[in-house]
């Protein structure tokens, strides 16, 4: 059961990186995509959004507005 963990966590990780590059670049599409509407804990969706509102990007700052949060 560990190693599966692990690779769920290497996974999200992944995936959180690779989300925050997006952002940085302005990748709005890939932002979207790597997304997918699956909710998020509200410090990482607030964290995003700070990122995002660095680069003054209004559309993937609203992206991130509609991402749900988990409870």
């Amino acid at each position: 059961m560990v190693p599966n963990m692990t690779n769920q966590n290497m996974r999200g990780i992944a995936n959180f990186a690779a989300l925050k590059t997006s952002i940085v670049n302005g990748e709005e599409q890939l932002v979207k995509d790597l997304l997918g509407n699956q909710p998020m804990q509200e410090l990482e969706k607030s964290y995003l959004i700070d990122l995002a509102k660095l680069n003054n990007n209004r559309a993937i700052i609203t992206l991130l507005e509609e991402i749900p949060t988990k409870e």
